[in-house]
């Protein structure tokens, strides 16, 4: 699998301009964009139905300056969000590349909307670390799913082909490595072969592929893996043989707070608007509120691999817009108690272990200050009766680093040289998170399958038009 093969001698079945591998968020823009510019666009989706890693998510996208911001008062511009970008990633990734996502996912999102009708409005009524404004944008449903759905019925209504049970397990190259077309393999074991005169890679990272996630994340190697099992590297290791630079590959999203057994995400609010991780002895064990992708490892670190999220219904109201919280209080994931004592019996854990921890979390929110892992409580509002808790690890979401883009998002070589006709976006193309886990800013994964989503469409149907792949 992920083979490069020469192209020379081959006879393709078919040929399309444009060909996308990958039918996630990135993948379904790029398409669109692409067709924009008159270009025949084909996707290619390895599963029977278009969902990848951006069904998983929340499906919430950060983006400045939007006129949903501006409706809600909120002022912020792209150069702010952009240095939020790089503080949270303490200036690993490159400024030029955090500038452009950080400009072009606003008009991205209102593109979509205005074009293609999708209804995003803005979280307003909680932040997430590291943002200095309130700028994600969701469905709403506030899901993934209804992201992809909308995606995808966008592209069906566009007359844009999608091609399902369609896994690429070879790209054909020539000596100038462009590449001439892609080899599919179908559910049976039979195969195709597909022409292209560019191609898109938005088949997300390597998560899924565990040789891999040892060798650049070996700190998760064993974590629960949360993304799309197809994440297998493809895109990287065809980049690579390609002579592709690469960047960041020990990046990566975790998150600290994903339910178990259900295997369902918990929205960070449960933290960020009070709420606390204690241990399976009750003991809070991290400042939660740096962010739930380094949360992962030392939730992992805790015993037995797991933590619990403890809230209260204030903040249980403000997490139901969220159809992953619903669902894991529709099944009975979420634990609901009119005192800690009660709370801790559920939990099965030590009354007064809990009971202390909580009695320290609420004097700090009344006296202000910080606790002896740096967090500020100072302004957090107090917990109060009934009580919420849920069961939760740490997981692997997506990998951040990835193949190296220039401003059009074509795929550079390691001279800094772009492949004449490759392009990458989304999880395929390294994003703007740095070598850490610590680096991911929220909603950093789906800002840039949406923004070199709409970049190497655009840029890709242009440059077939206009003849410039040569």
């Amino acid at each position: 699998m992920s083979r490069i093969l020469p192209a020379d001698g081959v006879t393709f079945e078919l040929a399309v301009p444009v060909v996308v591998i990958g039918g996630g968020a990135a993948g379904m823009i790029a398409a669109l964009a692409a067709h924009e510019q008159g270009a025949a666009v084909l996707v290619l989706e390895r599963d029977a139905l278009p969902q990848g890693s951006t069904a998983l998510s929340a499906g919430l996208v950060p983006a400045p300056g939007t006129r949903w911001q501006r409706a809600a008062g909120i002022d912020d511009s792209p150069e702010r969000f952009a240095a939020d970008i790089l503080a949270k990633a303490k200036g690993e990734p490159e400024p030029a590349a955090v500038a452009q996502v950080a400009g072009a996912v606003g008009p991205a999102l209102e593109w979509l909307a205005d074009a293609y009708g999708l209804p995003f409005s803005l979280v307003d009524n909680f932040s997430y670390p590291g943002h200095g404004a309130r700028r994600m944008h969701g469905l709403p449903s506030r899901s993934g799913a209804e992201l992809i759905d909308r995606l995808r019925g966008a592209v069906e209504a566009a007359g844009i082909d999608v091609l399902c049970d369609a896994h690429a397990t070879a790209l054909y190259a020539d000596s100038g490595r462009r590449v001439r077309g892609v080899e599919i393999t179908r559910p049976d074991g039979s195969t195709d072969r597909v022409g292209c005169a560019a191609l898109v890679l938005a088949c997300n990272g390597y998560g899924g592929n565990t040789a891999l996630v040892a060798r650049h994340v070996p700190e998760l190697a064993d974590a629960l893996y949360f993304g799309h099992p197809g994440n297998q590297g493809d895109a990287l290791l065809w980049g690579e043989a390609l002579g592709a630079a690469t960047r960041h590959l020990s990046g990566h999203q975790g998150h600290g707070s994903v339910a178990q057994p259900a295997g369902i995400l918990v929205t960070w609010a449960t933290i960020t608007e009070g709420g606390v991780q204690v241990n399976a002895e009750g003991r809070r064990f991290s400042n939660e509120m740096q962010g739930y992708s380094e949360q992962a490892a030392l939730v992992l670190r805790q015993p037995g691999a797991i933590a619990w999220t403890v809230f209260d219904e204030r903040i249980a109201a403000i997490a139901r817009q969220f159809e992953d919280f619903r669902q894991a209080e529709a099944i009975g994931a979420v634990l609901t108690a009119a005192d800690p004592a009660d709370l801790a019996r559920q939990m099965k854990i030590e009354p007064e272990a809990l009971a202390a921890t909580l009695a320290e979390v609420e004097r700090l929110k009344g006296q202000g200050g910080s606790d002896r892992f740096g967090r500020d409580f100072t302004g957090a509002p107090a917990l109060l009766p009934p009580y919420r808790a849920v069961r939760v690890t740490g997981a692997l979401f997506h990998t951040q680093g990835g193949l190296v883009v220039d401003g059009a998002a074509r795929v550079v070589d390691r001279d800094g040289a772009p492949l004449p006709n490759l392009f990458a976006a989304g999880g395929a193309a390294c994003g703007v998170s740095g070598s850490q886990a610590s680096g991911y800013l929220s909603g950093n994964g789906l800002l840039t399958a949406v923004a070199l989503g709409r970049i190497a469409g655009t840029a890709a149907g242009q440059a077939v038009n206009q003849g410039d792949l040569a």
